[in-house]
């Protein structure tokens, strides 16, 4: 508990404010939602927009139980007192190798974004290189990764506001594609209806919607860092539904009114497809750049996260050079546990001269469906909170329990649809394998803690 009061509150609100923003904005946006609407037509819509409310309640939840005790280094925390050490050592240690999974993925993609601009360059290296930087900026103090974080998140804001304000404009003057149609907002509609896909497209299209807000409880991670926690941490999470309108709801709304749904490629950025459109002759460079900055933010945030699960979850061990990892540097940075996961991740750059990159979806998969199960803990532990502080509760849950229990129903209906598709019920599967793998060596822990 000592190291835990040393960790510095440098997390200013901007920072924060953007890192929220930026966690629910990743590649899928950029590069995954022609697949996405290929799958539901219009109706990809309200599955954004269902399960972004969702995951406003899985935050406020989180808000609730963080701003409770500002001792908790993370949610793992809070999961430890409420459901016990057993349940926290399955989450915390699945959460770790959540985001390693994901950074392997992300180092990965970006040597393939690189291919673009440097076709000879070995896919690895540029991975590599980027991870290297990226250890360098996470090891100096926690504000220069806040830094960091908000020049990313603000690069893919900026990208998302200038293809919503060239579409409207688009939509005015009614331009005309080059496919032959007219940019309005008929388009939305009038091909084949709202749900042009049907019932089963729309209920399809959840497993790729709620993979895109996958690390959107990341915010709750720099509560032990952020200056003024008590007010940055509630402001940023309610922020949420706002900024889902307008970079998801609102950006492939757009898209779809300058181009029917069915004119959309499943293999080729819709973002694209609208900068090319206007003649913009870089528009294909103008988004690598911008998903190669998502990629690289990803990675940033899976070594700010891992870094501090990892001296989390090896501070109480009761074996010195373990308990090792979790010590602080002059910077109050932990820094060998980043060094540590930066290690594992920088695996996957060594794999890639000897396996190909396609390992790596299969991973993530699996990784992203991992998030499912951690949600729905998050969701349990305050299901126990309530019963244990009926009336002394801060920035408080609004509906709850009821508000749990929806979370719990939806996250249930997502692991059916999961096994409704081959390649989702196998990581559906291994992910079970996984967690009965980590509930074996929890039985290593006590059942409660000790008074």
């Amino acid at each position: 508990m000592a190291e835990k009061a040393k960790m510095k509150r440098s997390l200013k609100s901007r920072h924060i404010q953007l890192m929220a923003l930026g966690g629910t904005i990743g590649t899928g946006l950029f590069l995954g939602s022609g697949q996405a609407i290929h799958i539901a037509g219009p109706s990809i819509l309200l599955a954004y927009l269902i399960t972004g409310i969702v995951c406003f309640f899985i935050l406020r939840v989180l808000g609730e139980l963080l701003m409770a005790d500002l001792n908790y280094r993370s949610f793992v925390d809070a999961i430890r007192v409420y459901l016990g050490p057993r349940v926290s050592f399955v989450t915390g240690w699945a959460y770790w190798a959540c985001w390693i999974a994901l950074a392997m993925a992300e180092i990965t993609a970006i040597g393939m974004y690189f291919q673009l601009w440097l076709p000879n360059c070995p896919q690895w290296i540029p991975g590599l290189l980027t991870l290297l930087v990226l250890i360098c900026i996470n090891l100096i103090t926690v504000s220069a990764f806040g830094e960091l974080q908000f020049w990313f998140a603000l690069i893919k804001i900026l990208a998302i506001a200038l293809l919503v304000a060239v579409g409207i404009v688009m939509m005015i003057i009614g331009f005309h594609t080059k496919g032959g149609g007219v940019a309005s907002p008929v388009n939305l509609i009038s091909h084949g209806g709202f749900f042009a896909r049907g019932m089963k497209g729309f209920i399809l299209s959840f497993q790729m919607v709620v993979f895109a807000f996958v690390g959107i409880e990341m915010v709750g991670m720099t509560a032990a860092e952020a200056e003024n926690p008590r007010k940055v941490i509630p402001r940023a999470i309610n922020a949420i539904p706002f900024q889902i309108l307008l970079f998801y709801v609102a950006a492939l709304a757009v898209i779809m009114c300058i181009f029917p749904w069915d004119q959309l490629l499943p293999s080729k950025s819709p973002f694209v497809m609208v900068f090319h459109d206007i003649g913009f002759s870089g528009a294909a460079s103008l988004i690598n750049f911008v998903v190669v900055t998502a990629a690289a933010s990803a990675c940033n945030s899976s070594l700010y996260t891992t870094g501090r699960m990892l001296a989390e979850l090896t501070s109480t061990s009761h074996r010195p050079g373990i308990r090792r990892i979790s010590r602080l540097s002059k910077n109050s940075v932990p820094a060998l546990a980043v060094l540590i996961s930066a290690g594992v991740i920088a695996i996957a750059a060594i794999l890639n001269i000897v396996m190909p990159g396609g390992v790596f979806t299969v991973i993530s998969s699996i990784a992203t469906t991992s998030f499912l199960f951690i949600w729905a803990f998050i969701a349990l532990t305050h299901l126990r909170y309530l019963n244990s502080h009926p009336r002394q509760r801060t920035f408080k849950v609004p509906g709850a329990p009821f508000t749990d229990y929806l979370i719990l129903l939806f996250l249930a209906f997502v692991f059916i649809v999961l096994c409704l598709d081959k390649q989702t019920l196998g990581a559906l599967i291994f992910t079970l394998i996984w967690f009965a793998c980590l509930g074996v060596a929890s039985l290593s822990q006590p059942k409660r803690l000790s008074k």
